[in-house]
């Protein structure tokens, strides 16, 4: 790691699936008279690579989890994937010979042997040295279908998001992440159903991700699987995202263009829900009053907000950890925003 429509989601992951029994690698790994057998430790050894805490970086080690992440993202010949975080890519290669085209996004120049090492023998995986938090994602060619990735902890989140922005096309995310960060995108309100999963980490990431996807932890993933081993837990994160039709018949307005628009998230539903979290301690209102981030929505009184609420169902003070993302998109459609 260096780097849908109603209903359930249907991720292909096998009922019960487990990662196979393994001991913690040590870096040198199972040693043959020829060094390593394991890809990344290989790799490690003869590139002589040390892994940057600052970037991140824990690699993958145990060659297993690997069919885990395939079958879940369900791969299929024609996909075309981004994979953030190349690594000593042994991600890349399994890829690379299961899709139609790999882009790996990695920005770590000192792994740029071992990562070649990895992909010279693919035609089918172009290499973007560079930071994902930067690269133009609109430009990469052919554009990406599905994301898969051994995230960075640092930036998971971000960059999980920014995608979902940024890469329309997208409709897959399968992606190794620091349990809380997986527990946050998945994270449901405290309402009026009650609290949902791991309602403590509800937030700004929670809200955008499931405005555009549904969001689901498929699986605790062992440190084991990475060297160094760290000090967090990791989790295997699943997104689809919500399908919607993209016009009525004949390009006009109808249930189909209703449909997207209901699918968007504006620049203004952002706006709204950053600022509605700005401020956690407060009301809604009040914290929308408060934000920097509710300056480049149109004026609303507070009155106007508590009005909204209580049409929504909810008290006039509610704080935004109440409201579930749908919530939010009414709330904006009721502010004109």
């Amino acid at each position: 790691m260096s780097a849908v429509a109603e209903g359930p989601v249907q991720l292909s992951v096998e009922p019960g699936a487990r990662a196979r029994p393994h001991e913690p690698m040590q870096p040198d790994g199972p040693v043959q008279p020829d060094g390593p057998v394991q890809p990344s430790l290989r790799r490690m050894r003869r590139f002589g690579v040390r892994p940057d805490r600052d970037l991140g970086q824990n690699f993958l080690v145990d060659s297993n989890i690997l069919g885990v992440i395939g079958r879940a993202a369900a791969l299929e010949p024609g996909d075309v994937v981004l994979e953030v975080g190349g690594g000593l890519g042994v991600l890349s290669e399994y890829l690379a010979q299961r899709t139609a085209h790999v882009h790996v996004v990695e920005i770590d120049e000192r792994l740029r042997a071992a990562l070649s090492d990895a992909t010279d023998s693919h035609a089918n995986v172009t290499v973007h040295w560079a930071d994902a938090m930067a690269l133009d994602l609109a430009a990469l060619e052919p554009a990406p279908d599905k994301v898969v990735a051994n995230l960075p902890y640092g930036v998971a989140a971000s960059v999980l998001l920014r995608t979902i922005e940024e890469l329309p096309g997208v409709r897959t995310w399968v992606a190794m992440v620091q349990r809380e960060v997986g527990e946050r995108l998945a994270a449901g309100p405290v309402g009026r159903g009650g609290a949902g999963p791991h309602k403590s980490a509800y937030g700004v990431p929670s809200v955008l991700a499931q405005l555009a996807c549904e969001v689901e932890v498929l699986r605790a993933i062992p440190r084991t699987v990475f060297f160094p081993v760290p000090n967090v837990d990791s989790v295997l994160v699943g997104m689809r995202r919500r399908e919607a039709s993209v016009g009525g018949e004949g390009g006009g307005a109808g249930p189909g263009a209703e449909a997207a628009e209901a699918a968007e998230v504006t620049p203004a539903l952002r706006a709204l829900v950053a600022g509605a979290f700005a401020h956690r301690r407060k009301t809604l209102s009040g914290s929308l009053g408060l934000a920097d981030a509710s300056r480049s929505l149109p004026p609303r009184s507070r009155e106007q907000v508590r009005d909204a609420l209580v049409q929504l169902g909810h008290p006039a003070d509610a704080r935004a950890e109440r409201l579930s993302p749908e919530d939010f998109r009414a709330l904006a459609r009721m502010l004109e925003l």
